[in-house]
C-alpha cells in the first residue's frame, strides 16, 4: 500500500471560482507583492469551549514562519486584543515571522512583529458602561462573558440550548449597544459588543494599501470574517486579484457559500499555508 505523499508533494487545493483562480495564480506569480490575511479563532485556532484556552493549531507557527519571508505581509485580522492573539498563538520571537502583523480589535490595535510593540487608541467610554449592566442582563441565562478590554463578547455556549439563548439575547444586547455607541457583531454563539467604525474589512484594505500589495488572500471562518470577504471583492472590482478562503465548520455557513475554496478547518488552513509556502520558490 502506498503511504500518505509527503508534505511538499501534496496538490494544491483549486479554487472554485474563476476569480479564486485569478487570486492564486498572482499570488504564486508575484509572491513578493501578496497580502496574506487570517482570521484567528476557528481559522488558525480550533474553536474550544472556553476562548482563554484558544491556542493555534500546533503547524500553524511553522506553516507561517515558512511562508511569510515569501510573501509581502501575513496578516493576523481578529477580534482578539492584539496581544492575546500574539500570546495565544505564540507568534513573539519567531524567525521568519518578521514579516508578521496582528490587528487586533479588528484592526484598532496594531502589533508588529519587527517592533514586538501594541499601538492602541484609546478605549470607548460605551464599552465601560455596557460591561457594568450585563450582569443583570444576563443573570440566570447560563452565558459568560469575555472581557476584551475594548469589546466584551457574551458566549452562549454553555447555555443549557445555546442557539436559543443566542437568539434570544440578540435583541436586548443589541438595544444594550445601541443606548451606549456600540454595535453587536454576531459570531458562532457569541455576541460581541464593540465600538463601531472599524471591521476586518477596514483593516485589510486598509494594510493592502499600505503595502501596494497586487493579490489578496483572507482565510475566515465566521460572520466576522464577512466584512473582509467583501474587503477583497472590492479589491477584485478595482482590479487586485484575491482569494477567499473559508475555514469550514457546520456552525457557519455563509462563508462556505461565497469562498472560492473551502478547507477542512484551522488543519486545512495549515496544510494551505504551508503548500503555499512550498510553491513558492
Amino acid at each position: 500500500m502506498t503511504g500518505p505523499m509527503p508534505a511538499a508533494q501534496q496538490p494544491l487545493p483549486s479554487p472554485v471560482t474563476k476569480a479564486g483562480l485569478e487570486g492564486l495564480e498572482a499570488l504564486l506569480a508575484r509572491p513578493g507583492k501578496a497580502l496574506i490575511g487570517l482570521d484567528f479563532d476557528g481559522t488558525l485556532a480550533p474553536i474550544v469551549a472556553d476562548p482563554e484556552l484558544a491556542r493555534a493549531h500546533e503547524e500553524a507557527v511553522p506553516a507561517l514562519a515558512a511562508l511569510a519571508p515569501k510573501v509581502a505581509a501575513v496578516a493576523v485580522i481578529t477580534g482578539r486584543p492584539a496581544a492575546v492573539a500574539v500570546r495565544n498563538g505564540a507568534f513573539a520571537g519567531v524567525p521568519g515571522l518578521e514579516h508578521l502583523v496582528v490587528l487586533g480589535h479588528y484592526g484598532a490595535e496594531r502589533w508588529d512583529a519587527r517592533s514586538g510593540e501594541v499601538g492602541t487608541p484609546a478605549p470607548h467610554p460605551g464599552v465601560a458602561a455596557v460591561r457594568a449592566e450585563l450582569p443583570g442582563l444576563l443573570d440566570g441565562t447560563g452565558t459568560f462573558v469575555e472581557d476584551k478590554g475594548r469589546a466584551v463578547a457574551v458566549h452562549t455556549r454553555r447555555a443549557p440550548d445555546p442557539q436559543a439563548a443566542f437568539d434570544a439575547l440578540r435583541a436586548p444586547l443589541t438595544a444594550l449597544a445601541d443606548r451606549h455607541g456600540l454595535i453587536v457583531e454576531p459570531g458562532r454563539l457569541v455576541l460581541e459588543l464593540r465600538p463601531p467604525g472599524m471591521d476586518k474589512g477596514v483593516a485589510l484594505r486598509a494594510l493592502a494599501r499600505e503595502i501596494g500589495a497586487e493579490s489578496v488572500l483572507f482565510a475566515g471562518d465566521d460572520l466576522g470574517d464577512l466584512p473582509a470577504y467583501a474587503a477583497v471583492d472590492a479589491l477584485r472590482a478595482e482590479g487586485t486579484p484575491g482569494l477567499l478562503v473559508c475555514s469550514g465548520s457546520d456552525e457557519v455557513t455563509a462563508l462556505r457559500e461565497r469562498a472560492d475554496l473551502v478547507v477542512d478547518g484551522p488543519e486545512g488552513v495549515v496544510r494551505l499555508l504551508r503548500e503555499l509556502a512550498g510553491r513558492i520558490g
